[in-house]
């Protein structure tokens, strides 16, 4: 599935070998999920997901050539029906979607690298409680960034390098109550925790 992409390098879209690598990594949790696609640029996360399966996809993008290659890829993929896109700040669109009781089984985030842009997200999906209790939270990041083990409720469970580029998987943990089995990395039936099909696991 070709997408556009944002003309200079405002964005940096994931690579294809990364994406295709976590979808099957997520594959038991995509069919009917509710999706969040953070910092979302072309739309390429949510819109994969959807194509997999996905109920719905919300896309946040603040960025406005951003915005209109979103919107194109929406149409030519002939999903706009199953998504929703808001136009604006990460961090108030998190709490606008908190104040209106959302929740969400699959939250993507890949934000500009070495910006500091990922922790206080985490801490404010979690703060305004957007992840489902059997969701999860995939944090893409470069290699020589670190991403916090716990933020509010959620924490680390996985990490998977392919090169300079991390995945970093989250989910709730279930001694703030928002998990009935034991153990941070719990699912809704096994595996308990997301399956590699490719690339090199980081150390937990």
């Amino acid at each position: 599935m070709r997408l556009q992409s944002v003309p200079g390098t405002t964005t940096r879209p994931t690579a294809d070998r990364v994406k295709e690598s976590l979808f099957n990594i997520l594959a038991p949790w995509l069919a009917d999920a509710r999706v969040l696609d953070l910092f979302a640029g072309t739309g390429a996360l949510g819109i994969e997901a959807l194509s997999r399966g996905a109920r719905e996809a919300v896309f946040v993008e603040r960025d406005p050539k951003a915005l209109r290659v979103l919107r194109a890829n929406l149409r030519h993929t002939k999903l706009e029906e199953l998504a929703e896109v808001r136009a604006g700040d990460v961090a108030r669109e998190l709490i606008r979607l908190g104040r209106q009781g959302r929740s969400f089984d699959l939250v993507f985030m890949d934000p500009p690298y070495h910006q500091g842009l990922a922790p206080p997200a985490l801490v404010s999906l979690a703060e305004n409680g957007l992840v489902a209790p059997d969701g999860w939270v995939v944090v893409e990041h470069d290699g020589r960034e670190e991403m916090p083990e716990r933020a509010a409720n959620l924490a680390k469970v996985r990490t998977i390098r392919y090169g300079d580029t991390v995945l970093a998987f989250y989910r709730p943990a279930p001694e703030y109550g928002r998990q009935t089995t034991a153990g941070a990395e719990s699912a809704a039936g096994p595996p308990t925790q997301p399956q590699e099909t490719g690339g090199h696991e980081g150390g937990q």
